[in-house]
């Protein structure tokens, strides 16, 4: 008989633990759309997720002997998995800071700003939306204001240029626009 891997009683309190001491040091930041969106998050896993995975722990207790059953450990660990997430959405929900439109100055960039930057060697332009850590999405073009980039135009006026030390070498970019989001 094989010993069942699952994460256990106490493991998802032990998890909470953990990010309490670890996350409450630092402050997320987000934008209201950010907030908005982790807080349906939150109540997506909370209440659908949880009910689906709950009915397929009881299906697999169904097929008898647990100690054996595949369904059921799969499931189980699904479970943790889906409580280790909720907590860590809950702390960065507690630690979260959403950025006002007062916050944001006027020309200059900050979270919550559109960016409009021009690589000035290779001549392209792309738009950004800066955004706290959490919220980052290359895909979407929403970047980080901790990122290598995102760092070096914090609080830059348009018309400024930026040097970015990068894997390839150092890359310049030129502010064009800056657009309160």
């Amino acid at each position: 008989m094989r010993p069942r891997r699952t994460a256990g009683p106490g493991a998802a309190g032990h998890f909470r633990a953990w990010l309490r001491r670890t996350a409450a040091l630092k402050e997320v930041i987000l934008t209201p759309d950010g907030f908005k969106k982790l807080q349906a998050e939150i109540e997506f896993l909370s209440i659908d997720k949880r009910r689906e995975i709950a009915d397929r722990i009881r299906e697999a207790r169904e097929f008898g002997d647990i100690a054996e059953n595949a369904e059921y450990d799969s499931a189980k660990n699904e479970q943790a998995h889906l409580e280790a997430r909720i907590a860590l959405l809950e702390e960065r929900l507690k630690s979260a800071r959403v950025v006002t439109k007062k916050e944001i100055k006027s020309g200059e960039v900050s979270v919550g700003t559109t960016v409009r930057l021009r690589d000035v060697k290779a001549g392209k332009t792309v738009e950004y939306h800066i955004v706290g850590s959490a919220e980052a999405n290359p895909a979407e073009n929403k970047l980080s204001n901790e990122s290598p980039v995102g760092k070096a135009i914090m609080g830059k006026k348009k018309g400024e240029t930026v040097e970015v030390a990068a894997p390839r070498g150092k890359l310049k970019f030129k502010i064009m626009d800056i657009k309160a989001a």
